[in-house]
């Protein structure tokens, strides 16, 4: 089974980058997206074969998320089903017979760190959310996750210790829903690669020069982690300022 997640950083503007050659070459069986920051209407994403799902933000032209399946799953949650935490359209839930398929777009603690305090929150009742899941089968759970977990994951650790997605509380917080009972797909597999990102800064060069972080991920529940056969950074696709990563799990 095959499974790619990409912050496409806006799904019309992506659209006219080459996501749809991207998403036919790949043929992935799921495909999520997020920040797609689309309400209904605003486009059409042609996909022939496959089974869509939207959970756009209230705010126009702000975060939102997407699955494309190609089985169609026997149930789907929008949200974590807490009304405060809702209004974004950050989480879309698939179930399907064998597992649970999560996509996510964790908010960003912004400049500043403006909601880092909200952000901690989010982290608390997603982790529960999962968990929740985790007591009844295998989870998947994919998207921009909006923290470099370790300094391994990004180009330059020490001076941005005190900037949003690299504050001690976003890492304890990986580090607590890992320690919950999740495997990091890429790490599983790669513990020690380098200089492997997912999203880069679009000033002062930061994609050609690869200053860029680990922030998108494929996380499996440990009790599915030795079914990972695959995980894949597409490091050469472009379209967003993030780059889509990929997994191959035999569930």
């Amino acid at each position: 089974m095959k499974l790619i997640s990409w912050n496409v950083n806006g799904i019309r503007a992506c659209l006219d980058k080459g996501f749809l050659d991207f998403f036919r070459q790949e043929d992935a069986d799921f495909f999520c997206i997020q920040e797609t920051k689309m309400q209904p209407g605003q486009a059409e994403v042609d996909t022939p074969g496959y089974h869509q799902y939207w959970n756009s933000a209230e705010r126009k032209g702000y975060s939102g998320t997407a699955v494309f399946a190609k089985r169609e799953p026997v149930s789907v949650r929008y949200g974590l089903g807490i009304e405060e935490h809702d209004k974004e359209g950050r989480v879309i839930t698939l179930e399907y017979p064998e597992f649970w398929l999560v996509t996510v777009y964790t908010p960003n603690s912004q400049a500043e760190l403006a909601r880092l305090d909200y952000r901690c929150q989010w982290e608390d009742v997603f982790r529960d959310y999962l968990g929740q899941l985790k007591a009844q089968k295998p989870v998947i759970v994919c998207g921009d996750l909006n923290v470099a977990h370790k300094e391994i994951d990004l180009k330059n650790p020490k001076t941005n210790t005190k900037n949003a997605g690299f504050t001690p509380e976003e890492r304890q917080k990986m580090t607590e829903l890992l320690d919950s009972g999740f495997v990091d797909s890429f790490r599983k597999l790669y513990p020690d690669a380098e200089g492997i990102y997912s999203w880069w800064s679009y000033r002062f060069k930061a994609r050609e020069k690869n200053a860029g972080w680990r922030i998108d991920y494929f996380l499996v529940s440990e009790d599915a982690g030795e079914k990972i056969t695959g995980a894949k950074i597409y490091t050469d696709v472009f379209g967003s300022d993030h780059c889509p990563v990929g997994l191959e799990i035999d569930l």
